[in-house]
């Protein structure tokens, strides 16, 4: 592989690790996203830092928390001064394209991909800017998400992914033709499996002779349950919606066919990189924005710090610079650009890349990968500051034990090495309350959460009366439209026939 390989990046909205094969629980029908977890690098404990779309990304592309760069929900602008790892990449001599969904808000729709192929799928301007001077939020999800899951002929959400894929593939193939000695980094980011709970019926199919589990944790009671759970709870609607379990069943089928279409997707891009002759200098990395609760404590989509809703699948698949493995040592988004760069720069294999204008949250991944994949104490950090909470909500994992902290709502404290499935608050339990206090300090010294909140007020107040302004006349429009398809390629006269029509990689060996 040479020094500075091509990277191919797929990511994913909204998909839980508990349906992957990869992960032990093999509901969603993967096997190409389980072929190149047996041959790659799975990360067993990897993280979101913001569960919600557009701050998940803003974080990721950024390197560092939410809070930092101001995304604090889906209608925040990732500032145009702020470098991505699309920069960084394209300073150090890649090329940068970009295939899908990155939910950017703002007239900056590139942020340092050179080449963006599509649009995107959701608003660039700040219509979906909270308000928490609003009492009694409700999100834009109802029970119909359950009611109506199920099979479909098309969705819009379909087309939007069979686009990405045509174009993402398109440009693999053009960048075996690239003539300019640069590198890439294609970026191909899908919709799927993000709510609505619709598949294919081959997809449907797939999992005729598959058991689907109901959730393993039912909803508690209102006694029982902790206050954000119940705010999300009535936000979408499940806090009075009788759904039986045939619904739910039908949801979780509906979501693993989704699945099962993201590895077809990933199956045509891998096989893009092997027709073009590419595959061997190119690592290819697997992951999604956020994760899913599918039902589980009665919680769907995201917006919280329960664990499927927060972790997310991480593989990296470099031949002949990574061992397959699993790695232990927690992760999280915040630590991709410094990764991709480390993979980009080479040099000392066991020396984390570490140039970056700003101090990042994240760190270079490939020093733990090659020399210590136990690390455990690693400390993963992440946050909400969207709608429907009261003030900032912080998590800490540190260890087997996660903290969830905010102001106004009561701590919750977890042991996931005995109680994966977080049914047990320790935060009142006398045995921890060191471990309570210590990671209480950790929050505490990271974060001013009055301070931050304030921010967040005032950049909604700033945002409303900035989409009030535009309503007033004609409104600027953010929306990024890919240029027309370019049609130089194609012959019109000029030279000899066949000198075009044979030119096109790879070629035969003479």
């Amino acid at each position: 592989m040479r020094q500075m390989p091509n990277i191919l990046f797929v990511q994913t909205d909204q998909l839980t690790i508990d349906v992957l094969g990869a992960y032990g629980r093999p509901y969603a029908v993967t096997p190409t996203i389980d072929r190149l977890a047996a041959n790659g690098v799975v990360f067993d404990n990897f993280y979101c830092n913001f569960p919600l779309c557009a701050p998940s990304r803003a974080s990721m592309m950024t390197g560092m928390l939410a809070s930092r760069i101001g995304a604090f929900d889906n209608a925040t602008e990732l500032p145009a001064s702020i470098p991505t790892y699309a920069h960084y990449l394209r300073e150090a001599g890649y090329y940068t394209s970009l295939c899908g969904k990155m939910h950017f808000v703002g007239p900056d729709q590139l942020h340092g991909f050179e080449t963006r192929r599509t649009t995107d799928i959701y608003p660039g301007d700040f219509a979906w800017t909270p308000d928490w001077s609003q009492t009694g939020f409700h999100g834009a999800t109802d029970a119909r998400v359950l009611t109506d899951s199920g099979v479909c002929a098309r969705s819009v959400q379909l087309d939007y992914d069979d686009e990405v894929s045509h174009r993402a593939v398109q440009e693999i193939f053009d960048c075996a033709q690239r003539d300019d000695g640069r590198p890439f980094f294609i970026q191909v980011s899908y919709t799927h499996p993000h709510d609505p709970y619709l598949c294919r019926q081959e997809h449907w199919d797939r999992h005729d002779d598959i058991d689907i589990p109901l959730p393993r944790t039912g909803m508690p009671t209102a006694g029982e349950n902790d206050p954000h759970s119940r705010r999300l709870l009535a936000q979408h609607g499940f806090d009075k919606a009788d759904v039986p379990d045939e619904v739910i069943r039908q949801a979780r089928r509906a979501y693993c066919g989704s699945v099962s279409y993201i590895d077809d997707q990933l199956a045509r891009l891998l096989a893009a990189l092997g027709e073009s002759g590419q595959r061997e200098d190119t690592i290819v990395i697997f992951t999604s924005d956020h994760g899913e609760m599918l039902g589980e404590r009665g919680l769907w989509l995201k917006k919280t710090f329960f664990e499927p809703s927060l972790r997310v699948p991480m593989i990296i698949s470099a031949p002949g610079r990574f061992t397959a493995g699993r790695v232990t040592t927690p992760g999280s988004l915040v630590d991709l650009l410094p990764t991709f760069m480390g993979l980009a720069t080479g040099g000392d294999r066991h020396a984390a890349w570490d140039d970056a204008v700003d101090g990042l949250d994240g760190a270079d991944l490939c020093p733990i990968i090659e020399t210590d994949r136990h690390d455990t104490e690693r400390q993963i950090h992440a946050e909400i500051l969207s709608e429907g909470i009261l003030a900032p909500i912080f998590m800490i994992r540190q260890g087997h034990y996660k903290l969830v902290t905010s102001i106004g709502d009561p701590d919750l404290l977890y042991d996931l090495g005995s109680d994966p499935d977080e049914h047990h608050n320790l935060a009142d339990d006398p045995d921890h309350a060191d471990r309570l206090a210590s990671l209480r300090s950790i929050a505490h010294d990271k974060w001013n959460s009055d301070a931050l909140a304030n921010a967040i007020r005032l950049s909604q107040k700033r945002r409303h009366l900035i989409r009030g302004a535009h309503a007033n006349g004609t409104s600027p429009s953010w929306d990024y439209h890919p240029a027309p398809p370019d049609d130089s390629r194609w012959y019109r006269g000029h030279g000899n026939y066949n000198d075009w029509a044979m030119d096109y990689l790879p070629r035969r060996d003479d």
